[in-house]
């Protein structure tokens, strides 16, 4: 690609044109017709000559698979709202500033169909590097898992919950909020699925955790310093309802004797693999109190996000 002279007004226009096109996150290749303008898979620019990483974020306005309660499907843009708050600020604990502009926010989807969240994902996956969800229902981390592996082949999962989500079917769905685990396992999209935080356990989820080999780490059997660890980048799934009530009132389904904010905290600090997505699931803004949970989601959507940029 030739440049004009620095003075002409020939060079004016090209070093606006290229300043355009690297904002919008394309770059120049040379072809047989001259210049072309591709987007690239994840390398994003916010200013002329500095690149920006950026993590795609998506919001899944989905709660028809809730069992008990409605109201999930409110929670992203009241996450996102939490998140740029003026009573707090941009800085995760490890002092990155993760503004705006760490971002690419692709907005929040009304879902007709439940698969149709396969696809929505699936477009959004190469947007930037890795995607958060804000869900929601926890059925939507299925076909997001599904679209994840279709990139990644088998992953390895840490899911954060107080309950197991392995029902073979519940109340006659078997894409409940209470099944996706389930049906990630069945259909062999996880290699690996630690569980954590569960105080639920039935006999059928315990026997289906042990026909999937799924490693579940029990409230009553947890030590905080001692957690397993993974050998290879993982998709980290979060229920608001891991948290003791007392911590994320803000939630459908209140389990006492859970996490505290600061347990969790530590574990998503404490990773020390490349975390490629991430869901925030099960917040409840009917349930909630003061904003409360709302605020605790975008502090851990900030520690999340800080971990997947993490060099």
């Amino acid at each position: 690609m030739q440049i004009a002279c620095k003075d002409s007004f020939y060079y004016r226009i090209q070093w606006n044109m290229l300043d355009r096109m690297l904002r919008r996150g394309m770059y120049a290749v040379n072809s047989q017709e001259g210049i072309a303008w591709k987007r690239p898979y994840w390398p994003f620019f916010s200013i002329l000559g500095t690149m920006q990483r950026q993590i795609a974020l998506q919001g899944i306005c989905y709660d028809s698979k809730a069992s008990y309660l409605k109201g999930a499907a409110l929670a992203p843009p009241l996450i996102r709202k939490a998140y740029h708050s003026a009573s707090s600020n941009y800085f995760p604990e490890s002092g990155t500033e993760l503004g705006p502009g760490v971002f690419n926010d692709l907005g929040d989807f009304t879902i007709a169909d439940y698969f149709d969240i396969e696809q929505v994902s699936a477009e959004n996956l190469g947007k930037g590097e890795g995607l958060v969800s804000l869900g929601g229902d926890h059925s939507i981390t299925y076909p997001i898992v599904r679209a994840f592996h279709k990139l990644y082949g088998p992953l390895q999962i840490l899911h954060i919950d107080a309950h197991a989500d392995l029902y073979d079917e519940f109340n006659g769905d078997r894409y409940s909020h209470a099944c996706p685990f389930a049906r990630i396992m069945e259909n062999q999209l996880a290699s690996r699925l630690v569980q954590v935080g569960l105080r639920t356990l039935s006999s059928h989820q315990r026997d289906q955790a042990r026909k999937y080999k799924v490693e579940c780490i029990e409230m009553k059997d947890l030590n905080i310093a001692q957690l397993p660890e993974f050998n290879g980048p993982i998709y980290i799934s979060l229920d608001m309802d891991a948290l003791d009530p007392a911590f994320a009132p803000g939630v459908s389904h209140h389990e006492p004797g859970g996490l505290d904010t600061r347990q969790l905290i530590h574990m998503v600090q404490k990773l020390n693999v490349p975390v490629i997505g991430a869901d925030i699931v099960e917040y409840n803004p009917l349930r909630d109190n003061n904003d409360m949970t709302a605020m605790v989601c975008a502090k851990l959507l900030k520690e999340i996000v800080d971990k997947m940029l993490e060099k």
